[in-house]
This record gives structure tokens, C-alpha cells and sequence, in this order.
């Protein structure tokens, strides 16, 4: 054929015009998947999200100080006075990697500036990652489908973009690697460099789960990828020897990172990964010592083991003898679990995932997945095409499994993409290879060869979710400004009230001042305000963020007393909302769109108070205990003049009515010049201007010492 040209030899090895077109592909892959993803630039070159801007003042530390050092710090600025061991529940994995290439790759680049392209770079390296595992399960064509699709995947694009420099890109990144070594190792005929890759794969199995706890998951695909090996598979004496010698190098690396040795090596992953090992060897052990039957005998082996299994789980439910997990991974195991934990309930990204949301997310290619399901089902059983079944398996178990848990939550969406990608590459090719070995002139459309319509279809199918739906699309869904930009609120537009209240606070505070908010933005304040916080992001301490909830709810005189407990010397509050006009200088607004204003049920919830008291029916709009006696109704600037018909604002009522909202004018209770319980002492840029239009208030209050409570 003539891609299989030989063009050049170099040394041993011919370069073939096949070859070119994979790299062109792959490159092509890596390009797209860059661009889609570097496009959040285009608002601002900041980091994205929460996470990020602790990751960046980690990943500081190390390049300022070493990573020995790095390993002994307790973070002052965190959860303070207790502090945070980093070392011990951080991802190490991310922190080090990106502090050893920004030395080598930094030159005299910005660390802030480098970490923000950092995520980018992986996650689109992870195109070319992709192809290497999916060509070692189905074959380069099937690889060279999966890196295509994963470049504009759009559940891994929304994770993944410029300035997110979270897990799951640098995460993902390296749980691909470890799995298509793990693969390819078991697969290779060279016994010479088998332990090599299993070495490798044992390696970033840990470096991946330190990077990313979802990585956690993939050791359930594993698990169960081990546990029916014996069954698909021959060579047993190289089994037995291979996948321990593998999980054995998973359990000695994770030993460099204290993370992972609590949450996985002394866990439930590690006795996934543990038990299923030493299955596989019984089961061959077993097989081996049976002189006819083997196969039932291994199979009545699994079958005693698929009820121990559960049953101590079941057990271990109530008597917790075996070492636990957090809420949001058994969540993702148990979506009955889901409302049982407010707090973690409370985060976006945890939401369970809509029909519309998975249809969205994978378009097309659920159907190209559905068809590569009933393909390798139907190869497996037929043998058509010469694929190994306990790869065709292994793809079988991660689809499914990846399926399940993006069914909870959101977030793994990036995690049962990668299975919507691998099974609809399978499909295609194996649709490919259905039509292209089959004679042109047996089947026409009019006027077209069989072959040609099904390429057509093909494509159009793939490039819908590119340009359809208008402003849906995958390019206008990942072109996302920064989250400091726009304040977490539904507002479309970026301003730099954040950035400038931050940059008052590293500016106008003692340094050693100490700082109360919601959880959500203590990585903000430590980072780039330079202070330390009661709460962060990290949510090390839920007990904490527990407690900063009742004092949202708590009267002003209780709360001040209650922030004084905790050593606090400022509050922040963040208030969304919409003026509406700026007449007579006295200008109207409408609150709610991402502040704390709409995060208060959830105050509520976390707190554990009587929701009725403080929110009417519609579980947002705020009843006047709320207003009137709550430290939160205090310390928002604003008074409720109306409720008045979001369609047509002639339409009033003094008390509430379901379907009106509240129409507010701006009331500071505690001015700065004040002798309450707090005195505002900075009030964002867009609240002070006036104009109309979104409204993204900061509000910082110290809290006065010399109060004199009334009572």
C-alpha cells in the first residue's frame, strides 16, 4: 500500500509514509486541543478557579525554598491558628512536577505566568497519551480516533483550560501513562523490557493518584481487570509473576507521597488493588492444581469472592473496621449517599449529572460508544477482527465503570469521557473495518460508493457538537474568562473587583492580620492577599467551615463573639447582584447571582438550623429574621424596599410572594467610622461607581475589638 512507502531509513529504523501521517495527526490533535483550551486568555492571563491559586503558592514554596523543604512546611496562612501539613494532604505529584519544569522550561518567565500555561501543555499532551493507550487495546487507527476525539472532548476541555492548574489535567495526564504501560507491558512479546514498563506503569500509578484523588477510580477498573484475567488469558506463569511484581511497585512509590499512603495505600483502593491481586494469583493457583474443571473451579472461586466482598463492605458500614474514605468518593460509589453531606452537596461540581448534561457533554459519540459496546461484544464471540479479548474486556469494564460514576458527579465527567472516548473509537474502527473490507461495488448509495457515504456520515456526525448548536458549541463552551474575573456569579462579565480588593488586602493590613470568609475564597485571600485565613478551599477542617456557617446565622453581638473565639480580625463578604438604574442617586438592585446572597440555604443546611426561619417556600428568598437578625443580613449593605414582578416591575408587594423577588437600595449598617460589632472598611469598586449593570461586591469588615456587646 502506499502508506506503507519506506521514505527513509535511520539506523534500524524505516520511516514509512504511515509513519508521517500518525505524527501529523497526533500534532494536529496536540494543536487543537491547545487552542480550544488557551482561549480563557483572551480575558485575562489569571489563574482560573480556587484550587489553582494554592497550587501556585505550593508550587512557590518549592521553587523558593527546595522540595525538602517542601516536605517539612506547615502552611500558617491556612486554617488558621492550626495550620496545614501540605505535604500530608496536598498533590505533591503537581506541586514538584511543575516546580522541577519550571526550571528547566521557566527561563526568565513569571512562575504565576508559567503555571497558568502548565495545565494547558498537559492536558493537550494527553491527546498523544490517549493514542498510545487506545492503540495498545485496539490498534493505531482506533488510537489515532481516540486522540482526535479527546482534543475536543468537551467535559476534559472544561477541566483542562488555560490557567486551571488543578488535578485533573497534569492528574489525567499520568493515569493515562501508568495504564498504557501497565497494558503494553503485558502485551509486549519482548519479556526483555516488561518490567521496565511495569515499573513505569507502578510508578505513575502513585504519581497520578498524588496529582488527582479521581485517579482513585481508575484502580477500580484495574481491580476488576485483574480479577478476570485468568479466565481470558494463557500464560498464567507470566501472570502470576507480572501483576504482583506491578501492584508491588504501586505500594513501595506511594511511600514518597504522604497522601497517598493515607488515602489509598491504608484504603479502599489499596484493598481493591491488594485483594484483586492476590485473586488472581489464587485463582491461577487454583486453576493449576485442578485437573479437569478449571475454568468452573476458578469461576466458584469468584462467585464465593463476589459475597465476601460486599458483605464486609456491609459490615464495615456500621463497624468501620476497615479504613474509611472521605464523603464524595463513597458518594460517587453510592449516589443514594447524595444530600447526606450538605457541604459537600454545596459544591457545584458535585452536582449529579442531568440527562442534558451527558447529552451535551458526549453528543454523537454515545452512539458511536453504544455501537462499539455491541462490536466488541459481538468480536469477542466471533473473533472477526484480531482483537485480544482481555483488552477488548478491559475496554468493556472502564466504559461501564466510567459510565456509572459520571452518572453522580459532574466533575467525573472527565473521568467517563475518557470511556465514551475509548469504546466510540473501538466503534468506529471496527465500523471502519466492517465497510472497508467489503467490495466498493456491493452496495451504492445513488451515485456514491458505500465506503464514501459511510466516511461522510462519519464526519458529520463528529463535527456537529463543533459548530452545533450555535453558541453551544464546544469552542464558545470552553471560552470561559477566569473565575477571579468573574466572581463565581452568573454574570457575564469580567471585572477586576476581586483582583483590587485582594491586592487592598496584602496592602492595607497587618501582616499578620487574620482573615474570616466563606471557605470558597480563603485561597484567594492567602494567596493573593497574603493572609491567613480561618478557612480554605482544602476543606481540611469541615468542623470549621461548620462553624463559620452559624455564624453567618447568628445574631451580630453572638457572631463578633464568636469571631473574637477564633482569633479572627476580619470578616469578607461577597454580594452579587444587578443595579438596575442610578436615579436621584439612589440607586435600585436586585441581589443574587453567585455571592453569598445565593449560597445562604446552604449556610442554613451546613449550619444545621430550622431552614423555614431564615428562607421562605422557594428555599432563596430571604424572610425578615433573616434580614434583621442574622450577622449575614447585617453585613450585606443593602435593605429590602419591595418585592416587585421580575417581568414587570409595576407589579408590588411589601411581603413576599412566590415568583416576585426583592428589589434592594444600598443601607451600610456598619460604617466605617461606627461603634458596632463591625465597621466596613473596603467596599469593591463596582459597588462604589454606582453604575448599572452587575454589581460584584466585596465587602471587608474589621471586626472592632473594643465592642461592648449589649447584652
Amino acid at each position: 500500500m502506499i502508506t506503507n512507502t519506506k521514505l527513509v531509513t535511520i539506523g534500524r529504523f524505516d520511516l514509512k509514509l504511515n509513519h508521517l501521517l500518525i505524527i501529523g495527526i497526533l500534532v494536529l490533535s496536540f494543536t487543537i486541543s491547545f487552542l480550544l483550551r488557551a482561549q480563557p486568555a483572551d480575558f485575562g492571563f489569571e489563574l482560573n478557579e480556587f484550587d489553582p491559586f494554592f497550587n501556585y503558592r505550593a508550587t512557590q514554596y518549592i521553587v523558593d525554598n527546595g522540595i525538602p523543604a517542601y516536605y517539612e512546611w506547615h502552611d500558617d496562612l491556612s486554617w488558621y491558628p492550626l495550620g496545614r501539613d501540605v505535604s500530608n494532604n496536598s498533590q505533591i505529584a503537581l506541586h514538584v512536577t511543575a516546580a522541577i519544569t519550571y526550571w528547566v522550561f521557566g527561563g526568565d518567565m513569571d512562575l504565576y505566568d508559567f503555571t497558568i500555561i502548565f495545565p494547558a501543555v498537559f492536558g493537550a499532551l494527553s491527546s498523544i497519551v490517549i493514542f498510545a493507550l487506545v492503540r495498545v487495546i485496539g490498534g493505531t487507527t482506533a488510537g489515532l480516533f481516540a486522540a482526535l476525539l479527546f482534543s475536543t472532548a468537551l467535559p476534559i476541555l472544561i477541566r483542562g483550560p488555560i490557567g486551571w492548574f488543578k488535578s485533573e489535567p497534569f492528574g489525567l495526564f499520568l493515569a493515562i501513562l501508568a495504564i498504557y504501560l501497565l497494558l503494553s507491558g503485558i502485551n509486549t512479546s519482548n519479556r526483555k523490557i516488561v518490567f521496565a514498563k511495569l515499573i513505569g506503569a507502578g510508578f505513575f500509578t502513585s504519581f497520578a493518584i498524588s496529582a488527582w484523588g479521581g485517579n482513585l477510580f481508575f484502580m477500580i477498573v484495574v481491580s476488576l481487570f485483574f480479577i478476570i484475567l485468568p479466565f481470558l488469558r494463557n500464560d498464567h506463569k507470566f501472570l502470576i509473576t507480572a501483576i504482583p511484581f506491578y501492584t508491588a511497585i504501586v505500594f513501595l512509590t506511594t511511600f514518597a507521597f504522604p497522601r497517598v499512603v493515607t488515602g489509598f495505600t491504608f484504603g479502599l483502593g489499596g484493598i481493591a488493588l491488594l485483594v484483586s491481586t492476590a485473586f488472581l494469583v489464587a485463582c491461577i493457583l487454583i486453576q493449576s492444581k485442578s485437573s479437569k474443571n478449571k475454568t468452573r473451579n476458578g469461576l466458584l472461586f469468584l462467585l464465593i469472592l463476589s459475597i465476601i466482598v460486599p458483605a464486609t463492605l456491609l459490615v464495615n458500614a456500621e463497624s468501620q473496621f476497615l479504613p474509611s474514605t472521605s464523603h464524595r468518593y463513597l458518594n460517587a460509589l453510592n449516589p443514594f449517599l447524595t444530600t447526606t453531606n450538605p457541604l459537600v452537596d454545596s459544591v457545584s461540581e458535585h452536582g449529579t449529572t442531568t440527562p442534558a448534561q451527558s447529552f451535551l457533554f458526549h453528543s454523537s459519540l454515545m452512539a458511536f460508544a453504544g455501537i462499539g459496546i455491541w462490536l466488541v461484544v459481538k468480536n469477542i464471540q466471533s473473533k472477526t477482527y484480531a482483537f485480544r479479548n482481555d483488552m477488548m474486556a478491559f475496554s468493556l469494564i472502564l466504559g461501564f465503570v466510567g459510565v456509572y460514576l459520571s452518572s453522580t458527579f459532574v466533575r467525573l465527567e472527565t473521568f467517563g469521557s475518557i470511556s465514551v472516548i475509548l469504546l466510540a473509537s473501538l466503534g468506529l474502527t471496527l465500523l471502519a473495518k466492517h465497510f472497508f473490507t467489503k467490495n466498493p461495488k456491493s452496495s451504492r448509495l445513488p451515485g456514491m460508493p458505500l465506503q464514501l457515504s459511510f466516511v461522510a456520515g462519519v464526519t458529520i456526525l463528529l463535527m456537529m457538537p463543533l459548530v452545533y448548536p450555535v453558541n453551544s458549541e464546544v469552542s464558545t463552551l470552553v471560552d470561559i474568562p477566569p473565575t477571579i474575573l468573574t466572581g463565581a456569579t452568573g454574570y457575564p462579565v469580567t471585572t477586576n473587583d476581586w483582583l483590587d480588593a485582594l491586592d487592598w488586602i496584602k496592602n492595607n493590613t497587618p501582616r499578620d492580620a487574620v482573615f474570616a470568609s466563606w471557605w470558597d475564597y480563603g485561597y484567594w485571600i492567602a494567596t493573593m492577599g497574603e493572609r491567613a485565613t480561618l478557612a480554605d478551599n482544602s476543606t481540611t477542617y469541615t468542623s470549621i467551615i461548620e462553624n463559620i456557617a452559624r455564624i453567618f446565622f447568628s445574631d451580630p453581638d453572638t457572631a463578633w463573639a464568636a469571631l473574637n473565639e477564633t482569633q479572627a480580625d476580619y470578616f469578607l463578604v461577597f454580594i452579587a447582584g444587578e443595579n438596575l438604574s442610578n436615579v436621584d442617586n439612589n440607586p435600585l438592585y436586585i441581589l443574587g447571582g453567585g455571592g453569598d446572597e445565593s449560597k445562604k440555604q446552604w449556610f442554613v443546611r451546613i449550619a444545621g438550623y430550622d431552614i423555614p426561619k431564615y428562607l421562605h417556600a422557594d428555599g432563596v428568598s430571604a424572610t425578615d429574621t433573616f434580614h434583621n437578625d442574622t450577622m449575614l443580613g447585617q453585613l450585606t449593605p443593602f435593605s429590602l424596599l419591595v418585592y416587585v414582578n421580575p417581568n414587570d416591575f409595576n407589579q408590588q408587594s411589601d411581603t413576599y410572594i412566590p415568583g416576585m423577588t426583592g428589589l434592594y437600595s444600598k443601607d451600610i449598617k456598619y460604617p466605617p467610622d461606627g461603634d458596632g460589632p463591625f465597621r466596613l472598611v473596603y467596599a469593591s469598586p463596582s459597588f462604589v461607581s454606582e453604575q448599572a449593570g452587575p454589581m460584584h461586591g466585596i465587602f471587608i469588615y474589621e471586626i472592632n475589638k473594643v465592642y461592648q456587646p449589649s447584652s
